[in-house]
């Protein structure tokens, strides 16, 4: 490849600029790992970054995209050879180091992980960080003990890609998945992914009470603030609550009542450093337990030179499910 396309973001006096741009294979970081890259995709941080809302990117300039599918076209590292194919999350890509949003990649072989035989590149880009972060979320729930006879697991940020991958893995897994979101017209999507109940957001978002009356034995949240005080104020006894992301609000206004008074877990998932055993594990499970035919009705697919389009559209909340990203 003598050159290839990638979308690079820089920093000016006037703030960010973002555009896509030619570069040769010589301008990318350092790696033992090169990877043609077929497939990204969108996640919220993904959007934080394309709009400058937060400073997700700390070293300029930068490719951004915290995820890629593709085929190592050369390695110096030991368990990686040329036609493998592999899948990045996370580890500062699209904020330290050059990331997905790009034809091509250079990284540490220690990110990568092959790509379960069970999907194709796309199909892995459809569950991407959020759908992995669902699955870490899952496999918290069931360390906590969480299972289906204990009660329900409230899912919040429903019709996002961590939601939308949570509702359809905790049904499949045999779960009253009680829904949360503030778009109630996606009703009959989120039961179509395994929903039992429908919960406005209006009733978590609000100021919480110390302690409340118990509704579910474990939650899944990706919205912060006052909807996880309220979810954690509301879990049985025993309960774990699984914690991975902040489109409220980074701050926890609650109380020390539900831990100390009814033994609540909360867990926090982490996603960008996970150790890589941690991500070979959940991408078993993925492979193991989520539906394909699902994942193809929650998941949109788009050309990349679409993502300065969409990057507004999902800080809005307006994106539903997934999206697949080809840059091939």
């Amino acid at each position: 490849m003598q050159s290839f396309q990638a979308l690079v973001a820089s920093r000016t006096d006037a703030g960010q600029s973002i555009s896509w741009q030619e570069l040769r294979p010589q301008e990318l970081m350092d790696g033992d790992v090169t990877v043609r890259v077929s497939h990204s995709t969108l996640n919220y941080k993904d959007g934080l970054a394309l709009t400058g809302k937060a400073p997700v990117i700390r070293r300029w300039p930068m490719i951004p995209g915290i995820d890629f599918a593709g085929r190592v076209v050369a390695s110096s590292h030991a368990e990686f050879q040329s036609g493998d194919e592999v899948i990045l999350n996370g580890w500062g890509a699209g904020e330290t180091h050059f990331g997905g949003y790009a034809q091509l990649a250079r990284v540490k072989g220690d990110w990568l992980v092959r790509k379960p035989r069970e999907f194709s590149a796309a199909q892995t880009m459809a569950i991407g960080t959020a759908g992995y972060t669902a699955m870490l979320c899952v496999l918290a729930l069931e360390r906590g003990g969480v299972t289906p006879a204990r009660g329900p697991v409230l899912v919040t940020g429903a019709v996002g890609g961590v939601g939308s991958i949570a509702i359809a893995l905790l049904a499949k897994l045999g779960f009253e998945v009680i829904a949360a979101t503030g778009r109630l017209e996606e009703a009959d999507y989120l039961k179509g992914l395994g929903a039992r109940e429908i919960l406005d957001r209006k009733e978590l978002s609000g100021p919480a009470r110390p302690i409340g009356k118990e509704r579910w034995a474990g939650a899944i949240d990706a919205v912060g603030s006052h909807t996880l005080a309220n979810a954690l104020g509301m879990t049985k006894y025993g309960g774990t609550v699984a914690a991975c992301g902040l489109a409220q609000g980074m701050d926890l206004p609650a109380s020390v009542a539900p831990f100390i008074l009814r033994a609540v877990t909360l867990a926090g998932i982490d996603s960008v450093m996970a150790p890589r055993q941690a991500r070979i594990a959940a991408w078993a499970r993925l492979a193991r337990d989520l539906d394909t035919a699902t994942l193809s009705r929650l998941t949109t697919h788009h050309p990349a030179r679409d993502l300065l389009q969409l990057a507004p559209t999902i800080l809005a909340g307006k994106v539903r499910g997934r999206i697949v990203l080809e840059l091939a």
